[in-house]
């Protein structure tokens, strides 16, 4: 009977992280198609064109290749960007390959989500166009052009730095810890 209800619980575990791992790429799948469909769109309509005003001297659509990271960072250095986003990606999954199965850790496969997908999004178009695709731009205060996958890293980054600043403590995040647990010898 023990041993059946000990079973049982571990399938269940199981089970909920398949779950909420199938949130995490579900999530990040998203992310990379809404920002490849408005990066598509972008230039089948900005590119080559005038900026198009949403809100007159405010916000307006207007396309730029970025060859760089966020604010034309590292600009050209396409194989060293590539290279820092699959490092990001591996740590990203083994992260969430980790996490403990909790209501508390939840938040963390959705935002990872969000994040990897904007990640991912911005490397396809270094693989594909050799730049990024940018098309938003805040004109009333000269902000850098930005994409969807840009809005997807900045929120998920805002949201998982508040989380792991004033809501997770050390210990929450012991699962991370590659120290080996030293087992004393009895005697």
């Amino acid at each position: 009977m023990k041993f059946t209800l000990v079973k049982g619980m571990h399938m269940n575990k199981k089970k909920s992280k398949i779950k909420w791992m199938l949130l995490f790429f579900g999530i990040m799948l998203l992310a990379i198609l809404a920002d490849q469909y408005t990066k598509n769109l972008a230039i089948e309509r900005l590119q080559g064109k005038e900026a198009f005003p949403l809100i007159k001297g405010v916000l307006e659509f207007q396309f730029f290749s970025n060859t760089g990271m966020a604010w034309s960072l590292l600009e050209g250095q396409s194989f060293f960007i590539l290279f820092i986003g699959i490092i990001f990606l591996a740590v990203m999954l083994f992260c969430i390959l980790k996490l403990p199965d909790g209501k508390k850790f939840h938040v963390l496969y959705v935002f990872g989500g969000i994040l990897t997908g904007g990640a991912v999004g911005n490397m396809i178009d270094r693989l594909r166009l050799g730049y990024v695709v940018d098309f938003i731009s805040f004109s009333l205060i000269n902000f850098p052009i930005f994409n969807v996958a840009d809005i997807c890293i900045v929120v998920s980054i805002i949201v998982l730095g508040y989380l792991f600043l004033f809501v997770y403590k050390e210990e929450d995040m012991s699962f991370l810890n590659f120290k080996q647990k030293k087992f004393r010898e009895v005697k």
